[in-house]
């Protein structure tokens, strides 16, 4: 014969229930800020890749073709930025010293390689998710 369910029997699966999808849910948590971090770190340590000057010369190219006379090169997260990307969102002049990692390598490599030849470069916020700078996009212009 089968017994009916008591109340702290179905109060038990409830809390059950819920914890299961509380551990579920820290476990995602946990592993996005474990992506995150791993982009993070990435994006942090990259150097230019060594056929660069071949690259830049094939998406130019392809840009003026097109009638384009701007690309963009790098997206980052604005919170890659030493300020959050405050300086860049204000079009401040000084808006370069706040990249960090691969950005700032970037725009090292824009300083020496291409400043000289004529190109130059804008920083600009992409969107502002929750009213804040979100994605920071670096473009070479000409």
């Amino acid at each position: 014969m089968t017994d009916l369910l008591k109340p702290q029997d179905l109060k038990k699966i409830t809390t059950d229930k819920e914890m299961a999808k509380a551990n579920e849910a820290m476990s995602r948590m946990q592993k996005e800020k474990e992506e995150a971090d791993a982009l993070h770190e990435a994006f942090m340590s990259r150097e230019i890749h060594p056929d660069v000057k071949q690259r830049v010369n094939s998406v130019v190219a392809r840009a003026a073709e097109s009638g384009v006379n701007e690309v963009l090169v790098v997206k980052f997260p604005a919170s890659y930025c030493n300020d959050g990307g405050r300086r860049i969102n204000n079009a401040e002049p000084d808006w370069p010293d706040s990249l960090e990692g691969f950005a700032k390598v970037a725009m090292q490599y824009f300083e020496k390689e291409l400043k000289p030849i004529g190109f130059r470069t804008q920083a600009r916020i992409l969107d502002y998710p929750g009213g804040m700078p979100g994605t920071v996009g670096l473009f070479l212009r000409w």
